[in-house]
């Protein structure tokens, strides 16, 4: 699917000072997307020159980090044209995915659900991940196809057993917007396995970009949302975490060691089906569902039956 890099431009809702984010994002087929970045007059530059890729060993070098961000200043990167573009994943070979459930007191509230004394964990596979505008898959026997706008967290040094917030946030690389597509039957009716209604193929929409995390000086201060068919479905802050992005790293590295270009989605506010009244509005082939964070860009997926 063709995407016009320009949507993703002026529909994003800026932060304050947007002209000071650096965006990395790939761009290309699927499969061969290249690496660039979209400056702060919003003309998309390739790095391929100075990266193959955007991906873990990337984030890991902070030198070539500072490469890459000196000449995005000297104006010495070749321009690309972006008008017919499809913008993938921001983020190559990505290492696993690990998701919280439950982590916003809105969303528990609207669920009905117990405020959670640990975070809840499941895990996405790295296939689910397509790019911001690719086309959604609705799953075979869906009934119940599921929205989830949510903060993801990309890992940019290795991290087990971190001692504290800020030894876990000193392993966070970057930021960007992840749609969590779930099947809620498949989650919850059929066996009390989360993964089944987690992992069908196109399920989680990532990017457009990946900004860097000295940008965001609080990832407890970024307003999230999500419209499906032009009607607002959710509007929420990452201060409703029940779990900040801090505690999330630190505790997840208390179970399995994280490595960069791995990712964590952390949550997602009020505003699912799941918690709407009865029938509840689950997506359908033919919706359209457009979500963005503040800094982070804007996703627009078209559904399709599988």
């Amino acid at each position: 699917m063709t995407t016009h890099l320009t949507t993703a431009m002026t529909t994003a809702t800026p932060r304050p000072h947007p002209e000071s984010l650096v965006k990395l994002l790939r761009v290309g087929p699927a499969g061969a997307e290249r690496p660039a970045l979209l400056d702060q007059d919003g003309t998309l530059r390739d790095l391929s020159a100075l990266t193959p890729d955007i991906d873990g060993p990337l984030l890991a070098d902070t030198d070539a980090l500072t490469r890459i961000r000196t000449a995005a200043a000297d104006g010495t990167l070749p321009a690309l044209d972006g008008a017919d573009l499809r913008v993938g994943p921001p983020l190559g070979r990505i290492g696993k995915i690990v998701c919280i459930g439950l982590n916003y007191h809105d969303h528990a509230r609207e669920t009905g659900a117990a405020v959670p004394e640990e975070p809840i964990l499941f895990m996405k596979a790295p296939d689910t991940v397509v790019g911001p505008d690719d086309t959604v898959l609705v799953p075979r026997g869906s009934l119940k196809t599921d929205w989830e706008v949510e903060l993801a967290v990309v890992i940019g040094r290795e991290l087990r057993y971190a001692a504290d917030e800020a030894e876990a946030l000193a392993a966070v690389a970057g930021y960007a917007v992840s749609h969590d597509v779930s099947e809620r039957a498949f989650q919850i009716e059929r066996g009390g396995q989360w993964d089944k209604g987690k992992n069908c193929e196109t399920f989680n929409p990532l990017g457009p970009w990946l900004v860097t995390a000295d940008e965001i000086p609080d990832p407890q201060a970024l307003g999230l949302r999500l419209w499906v068919n032009g009607d607002l479905k959710q509007d929420g802050t990452t201060a409703e975490q029940i779990f900040p992005v801090a505690e999330v790293v630190r505790y997840v590295s208390q179970f399995m060691t994280l490595y960069p270009g791995d990712v964590i989605n952390t949550g997602t506010p009020a505003g699912v089906a799941l918690g709407r009244p009865e029938p509840k509005p689950y997506l359908r082939a033919g919706d359209v569902v457009e979500l963005e964070i503040d800094g982070l860009g804007h996703q627009r997926q078209s559904l399709k039956d599988a």
